[in-house]
């Protein structure tokens, strides 16, 4: 564990080294670079951002084409993608999936809500032990894809929350339409 501050030490004396024949740019690409750095070695479990909006609807097919046609989603079988950027890595795309489920579906059990959110989240393994230690249920246990790995959880109020480690360059790589 001491190696990892030392490395962020070394990395911000780095960023204030510098001669007289560089420029800011180069000054701004090294802050960009040790911004990227940090914030791969940075383990914290937790929630990074939304990774997923799912409701029910009495007639999914029909939502989908009524939100293509009218607002402009790229929908497919479960949805549309919507692709953003990493704001601590720009150069990374990252992904949110949207999706009307058939009323009367099972996948939000046990919750009896018509709605349920995805969180995009970093060390899920660190996390759920957190979870447990914090006495919050745990439906399942984590199941792992090449695109990332998954668990669910119920909130106080007994929402189901589905948690995403993503693995975004794996979906970045089987491509397909996005909602930009």
């Amino acid at each position: 564990m001491k190696t990892i501050p030392a490395i962020i030490l070394f990395l911000v004396m780095l960023s204030g080294c510098s001669s007289n024949t560089k420029n800011a740019v180069d000054s701004e690409e090294q802050k960009n670079q040790i911004t990227e750095i940090v914030t791969a070695i940075d383990t914290t479990p937790k929630v990074t951002g939304i990774g997923g909006i799912f409701f029910y609807s009495d007639d999914p097919e029909n939502t989908k084409a009524w939100y293509g046609k009218n607002l402009g989603l790229e929908t497919d079988d479960y949805g549309s993608v919507f692709e953003f950027r990493n704001a601590n890595n720009p150069q990374e795309i990252n992904y949110l999936r949207w999706s009307p489920f058939k009323n009367g579906s099972d996948y939000f059990n046990p919750s009896e809500k018509e709605f349920m959110i995805n969180y995009r989240v970093q060390n899920i393994e660190g996390l759920v032990k957190k979870l447990k230690e914090n006495g919050t249920t745990i439906l399942d246990s984590i199941a792992v894809y090449d695109y990332g790995k998954f668990v669910h959880i119920l909130d106080p109020d007994g929402n189901k929350i589905e948690l995403w480690e993503p693995v975004d360059s794996i979906l970045t790589k089987l491509g397909g339409k996005t909602t930009k």
